[in-house]
């Protein structure tokens, strides 16, 4: 049996077909643009999506040489919180309002107001958020009534994908936690804040679990992208909860820390838990009845690449040149801090206005002090996330890390010394599609659930362990 992962990402559709062995057979990558129409917009056409998962399954197909009939499940690991509006007949009203649109801020500010954050996070675990889905239709009621009169239907991105596979209106509780219409501890639509929108909650799709089959590929589908007519479809989940499965974050106690241009904390629960000022995100995880708690830094790898392409205006540098210098520089930078809000900040300051900058410079203090200090305040701001996640009572025994940068072993222990945790490297490499095929294998029966798919399939490969001393010294430079 093989199974199809498919991560349907911002800047492109990822496919990957894996083995009845576990190994990847093939996979590919289809680019497609953003539109950015006006500031603060953030646009896309599902269309294009749709065009890329089918090129890509055709794609991975033809270059594993395989039968369709022996693919016994697709899934599907999708960009969060955007915005699919649909008509009675199915229909894209309108261009997709992606994650990162701030167009409803002003719209997701009044509503706070007139609800009540506490009762907000009461009903959804979470604030507000202009990026969330409810804020978006509540801003196309206002500024484009005609689109909002034809809305029958409210998806997030893979579900669009889900719809045009299976026909079936559906979304899963992952997906669903991003909308701020959706009580996550009790995994189901808010009625509450449905009423409060003034949303119909007949437009809100049927609501599952990741691993539940939603359906199978239909006859026309089958056409258009090289399945087998019948082959099973299982929901999946949003991106960082399916990457966390790819990754082997599917029991209590674990956490991943994903340091790309955005820096990641995620951390799964037994049980539900939230920030009580709504400073972490609460949401469902694509365990079946687990939870999780993550903490998003804006610019992680962010900052430090901008570091790097600052200085190669004036001569030749690479990241490995910048971690050997930072390795020269003494814990702590002798008193230098690097504030990496470089784009305003998310967790635990939601504060789209918030700046970056040094703080504490010198004489003394010369390159390798300034490249380690935005090392070490990329990481404290990690550790943010991390010590008020503790607070809330959630028990983290390691790290599992992912990204560019925990590839620099220096990185690493700077990692475990400043978290007092060890951190654990593994052998899959392949996040959201990796963890979308475990989906559909678990969902198909080939495993009993993700959390035996990825404890049999994920091994950990290297480990980090905190040096007490140093996490002391850390602790006080914190």
């Amino acid at each position: 049996m093989s199974f199809i992962g498919v991560d349907l990402g911002t800047s492109g559709t990822k496919v990957l077909l894996l083995g009845p062995s576990a190994d990847i057979l093939a996979k590919h990558t289809e680019e497609y643009p953003v539109a950015a129409p006006k500031p603060m917009w953030s646009e896309q056409d599902p269309a294009d999506w749709w065009q890329a998962v089918c090129t890509g399954i055709g794609k991975v197909i033809e270059d594993a040489g395989i039968d369709p009939a022996d693919i016994h499940g697709v899934s599907f690991c999708g960009q969060m919180v955007g915005l699919v509006a649909i008509d009675a007949d199915g229909n894209v009203i309108r261009p997709c309002i992606l994650w990162n649109d701030q167009r409803s801020a002003d719209v997701t500010a009044e509503l706070t107001e007139r609800i009540g954050l506490d009762k907000i996070i009461a009903e959804t675990s979470n604030p507000l958020f202009a990026s969330f889905v409810a804020p978006k239709v509540v801003w196309l009621r206002e500024n484009e009534p005609e689109n909002y009169t034809r809305i029958r239907h409210v998806l997030l991105p893979k579900d669009y994908i889900l719809m045009k596979l299976t026909g079936r209106i559906v979304t899963d509780a992952s997906d669903a936690s991003g909308t701020c219409v959706f009580n996550v501890r009790e995994r189901r639509w808010s009625s509450f804040m449905l009423e409060q929108m003034g949303i119909p909650a007949d437009w809100m799709p049927e609501c599952v679990e990741s691993e539940d089959q939603i359906g199978t590929v239909t006859d026309a589908a089958a056409s258009a992208c090289g399945l087998k007519a019948g082959t099973p479809v299982v929901a999946g989940g949003g991106d960082q909860p399916v990457q966390a499965v790819g990754s082997g974050i599917v029991r209590p106690g674990r956490c991943s820390v994903t340091i790309g241009t955005s820096g990641v904390v995620f951390a799964q629960g037994e049980r539900h838990l939230e920030h009580p000022r709504g400073l972490l995100h609460s949401f469902c995880h694509s365990v079946r009845g687990q939870w999780y708690l993550m903490g998003v830094m804006l610019s992680a790898g962010g900052s430090f690449q901008w570091l790097r392409d600052t200085l190669a205006e004036i001569g030749d540098t690479d990241y490995e040149r910048l971690g050997e210098m930072a390795a020269t520089a003494p814990l702590g930078s002798e008193g230098l801090v690097f504030l990496p809000y470089l784009t305003g900040e998310r967790c635990p300051h939601d504060d789209p206005h918030a700046r970056g900058g040094w703080i504490g410079l010198t004489q003394r203090h010369g390159m390798a002090h300034l490249v380690r200090s935005v090392m070490e305040g990329i990481t404290f701001g990690l550790n943010d996330s991390l010590r008020l996640m503790h607070d809330v009572g959630l028990e983290i025994d390691s790290i599992y890390a992912s990204g560019g940068a925990v590839q620099s072993a220096f990185w690493r222990q700077m990692l475990a010394d400043i978290f007092g945790i060890p951190v654990l490297m593994t052998n899959a490499t392949e996040g959201g599609a990796f963890g979308a095929a475990l989906i559909a294998a678990s969902g198909v029966g080939a495993f009993d659930g993700v959390t035996e798919a990825a404890d049999q399939l994920i091994e950990v490969t290297g480990r980090t362990e905190p040096g007490d001393a140093r996490h002391r010294a850390y602790g006080a430079v914190y």
